[in-house]
């Protein structure tokens, strides 16, 4: 390594150390050793996001062309985010390819990580799965990614495992399934479930009452209708 490259380097991370009660970035060389080509970079899990509370570890090569180069950096921390691999660590973004400039430096570089976990991109995936999961499934993405931060970064746990929010989602799935309306507007079952009746009961009220569905559409019940089916779900009839 020149001197020049390591004069910078090392001037890189004495910024980075003074600025780190601001910034939360931090760098140091691997333990017992004094290259400045090999790094590793940590910061905290962004507030208001999946993986707060999590502590995060990117490693970091740097090239011998550096800085018109940039480094080679993935994360340690095992991560559910769509543009890094949740099996290698690899990240998919500019600053650290096409869009690097000899301007940027570690900190940058490491703030634009941090950013991501702000920001995912789904459409430009490093890992597929990932990506898909966020698109089609954005709450449950959430969870996952806060699980892995939970079990992978030491995140406090503030969200349901996966496995019990599947479970939640069915549920109400089941709630909002059109099929339990048998036919009735939902708005017209809905006039009598806020009244504390649960859905099955009201159809099975409006069945025996006789009222009529009207193709599944609203309408406005007789009172005398109201009364009997009303009369129906206190078991009055």
């Amino acid at each position: 390594m020149t001197s020049s490259r390591a004069r910078r380097i090392a001037k890189e991370l004495q910024d980075i150390e003074k600025d780190s009660k601001t910034t939360e970035i931090m760098v140091r060389t691997l333990a017992d050793s004094s290259d400045l080509m090999h790094l590793k970079g940590s910061f905290p899990g962004p507030p208001d996001t999946p993986y707060a509370g999590g502590m995060y570890t990117v490693d970091i090569q740097i090239s011998d062309r550096y800085p018109f180069k940039p480094p080679a950096m993935k994360f340690d921390t095992k991560t559910w985010h769509p543009n890094i691999s949740s099996q290698t660590g690899a990240i998919c973004l500019d600053t650290l390819s096409t869009g690097w400039s000899p301007v940027n430096t570690i900190k940058t570089a490491l703030l634009s990580l941090r950013l991501l976990l702000i920001c995912p991109n789904p459409s430009d995936p490093q890992d597929a799965q990932v990506a898909k999961m966020m698109t089609d499934e954005p709450e449950y993405f959430k969870v996952v990614a806060h699980d892995w931060a939970v079990r992978y970064a030491g995140a406090p746990r503030t969200m349901p495992p996966p496995s019990e929010f599947k479970s939640e989602s069915k549920a109400v799935k089941a709630v909002d399934d059109p099929a339990q309306y048998r036919g009735y507007n939902k708005n017209l079952v809905k006039r009598f479930t806020d009244m504390g009746f649960d859905v099955a009961s009201v159809v099975n009220a409006f069945r025996r009452v006789g009222i009529e569905r009207n193709d599944g559409r609203d309408y406005p019940l007789a009172e005398a209708h109201i009364g009997d089916v009303t009369a129906c779900l206190f078991g009055e009839s």
